[in-house]
């Protein structure tokens, strides 16, 4: 038993320097690709202070703060999808399908209709309004979903459902809301809901890391309630855990992870289903471990997706939303297919 546990920490930190390393190789690769291409070498001696005026331009006041958020956004969706599986006990629980992010989404895009007359307009104050306006509208979506799933108790499998409900509730008023903009502000406004990390500015950066930061370090403090959550509620009950009120605690926080980062990068799918899975394969179910490597890989599946989008068809973007999607799909057709 000793023994198996040796092995198993040993797999831990062998996968967490791996993912390491992984994001640092991807986030060299970032900063030398795009539409103005720097060399591996410049990029060093830009980072360093030797660059010239244009190299410090592109990556301190464009690249690095996309990578930044790309990275936050990036280990939020996941674990905010990792803490949804547990708490439901449903390997297909994502912050996407329970209809948070469409909220959060929804939320957004009516502040930006009443208040801003685009995305790329918001700055100064507005800058931490629309976190927040996200933040209201992921909560109003999990309250209406726990509210309405509620039945002595929330179901997991019926949570699941009433979260697909609403979810398409919210979407068609989002439908109704871009077609009440004009054409260049429902472009935009479908871009980002799609997924575009469109807050590439050190101020946005500054608005969301303390709070992303500080919920991922709080979600993983609370890893071993999840732990217990996961051995049903009669074996929770017994070994102490209230578990009406963790339970909500944990949706809570969540979705507060999930809110905030729609803020940055719009209605990201399937990140938050396919890292926990993939993490969970890796080094099993305890959350100990799950959330730190569900974090990482997150945050290198939505940095690679953003150099590619921004590369593959250049000097044209796709959304890393789309391309993380194209990439989950199979996967998440294949967890379907394999789900009794």
């Amino acid at each position: 038993m000793e023994q198996l546990s040796l092995q198993n920490r040993s797999r831990f930190w062998w996968t967490m320097g791996s993912l390491l390393v992984l994001i640092v190789v991807m986030l060299l690769v970032s900063l030398n690709t795009g539409v103005v291409q720097i060399a591996p070498m410049d990029v060093m001696r830009t980072l360093f202070g030797f660059g010239n005026e244009r190299q410090e331009l592109v990556l301190f006041d464009f690249r690095l703060p996309t990578i930044t958020i790309a990275l936050l956004v990036g280990a939020g969706f996941g674990i905010s999808g990792a803490i949804l599986q547990g708490v439901t006990q449903n390997e297909l629980a994502d912050p996407g399908i329970l209809g948070i992010n469409t909220g959060a989404g929804l939320a957004v895009v009516v502040y930006i209709f009443f208040f801003q007359s685009s995305l790329a307009n918001i700055s100064g104050l507005g800058v931490y309004i629309l976190p927040l306006f996200a933040l209201i509208g992921a909560f109003a979506a999990a309250v209406l979903v726990y509210l309405l799933a509620w039945k002595k108790g929330v179901n997991p499998v019926r949570l699941i459902l009433v979260g697909i409900g609403v979810n398409a509730g919210f979407s068609a008023a989002l439908i109704i809301f871009q077609i009440k903009m004009n054409p260049q502000d429902f472009t935009q406004a479908l871009v980002w809901l799609s997924g575009d990390i469109w807050a590439s500015n050190w101020s946005f950066v500054i608005a969301l890391f303390p709070w992303i930061i500080g919920l991922i370090i709080y979600s993983m403090y609370k890893s071993p309630v999840i732990n217990i959550l996961n051995l049903g509620d009669q074996m929770a009950v017994g070994l102490g855990a209230r578990v009406e009120r963790e339970r909500r605690l944990l949706l809570l926080l969540a979705v507060a992870i999930a809110g905030l980062c729609v803020a940055a990068a719009g209605g990201i799918a399937f990140l938050g289903l396919i890292a926990p899975h993939i993490a969970r394969r890796i080094v099993g179910p305890k959350h100990q471990q799950l959330l730190p490597v569900t974090a990482l890989l997150g945050a290198l599946i939505l940095l690679a997706a953003d150099t590619i989008g921004k590369n593959i068809i250049a000097p044209a973007e796709i959304p890393v939303g789309i391309v993380v999607t194209i990439v989950s799909t199979p996967y998440f057709l294949y967890l379907l297919m394999k789900t009794k």
